[in-house]
């Protein structure tokens, strides 16, 4: 009696390997396991991840046969919402665009992740299509049966961005022949270039007016 006594007045100890069940999760998303921690899940605690965890009963969450959480969604853009969680550090594959992580981020209501993302966005739409350098256009005045030498010949970092019909100018034998303006461009980073650029000449620009005209 003695015993039994002294056994009921400890308090019950909890085996390291229960305590590890009951704080590792188990996520099926999309089909894709994911095990994390309640820890991990819990950063955001107004998140659906963190609910998941806590009310379980009152969300009436479905698992599946190994008993994960079952959840529709993407498995790609989920494993940058978790490892974000993990570690506070938004790691992304370059296959993996910034709104498809947003898309999931919203869902799951982690708030300061949608701030970071909103702001990668906007970021990379603002810098798009700037240069760090200036460009350079030239326009070059060719013959007809000399286009495609010109083309072909063209230094390397111009590139064509347009060809201007200027009309017939000469005649060789009974044909007449079509004279064209072609405008290419260069870019040049803002250090100062050791190459000397020369500006068009004043024929070349009037023939540039005549031929937007036309």
């Amino acid at each position: 009696l003695e015993m039994a006594a002294a056994s009921n007045g400890n308090p019950s100890v909890t085996s390291p390997s229960t305590s590890l069940r009951t704080e590792w999760v188990r996520l099926n998303v999309g089909g894709t396991l994911f095990m994390t921690t309640k820890t991990t899940l819990c950063k955001d605690p107004k998140s659906f991840l963190c609910r998941i965890c806590q009310d379980e009963a009152e969300l009436g969450s479905e698992k599946d046969e190994s008993g994960a959480f079952l959840i529709d969604r993407d498995p790609k853009y989920f494993g940058p919402v978790l490892n974000y969680l993990r570690h506070g550090k938004l790691v992304m594959d370059k296959n993996v665009v910034e709104e498809g992580v947003l898309e999931e981020a919203e869902f799951y209501n982690i708030t300061d992740l949608i701030k970071l993302l909103k702001e990668r966005i906007h970021s990379r739409d603002n810098s798009f299509g700037k240069s760090n350098g200036k460009h350079v256009y030239r326009v070059l005045q060719c013959h007809e049966d000399e286009l495609t030498q010109m083309v072909s010949t063209m230094s390397d970092g111009w590139k064509f961005e347009q060809l201007i019909n200027i009309g017939s100018q000469y005649q060789y034998g009974n044909e007449d022949h079509a004279e064209f303006l072609c405008v290419v461009s260069r870019e040049y980073p803002n250090a100062v270039s050791s190459e000397k650029v020369t500006e068009p000449t004043d024929r070349a620009k009037v023939l540039q007016q005549l031929g937007s005209r036309m």
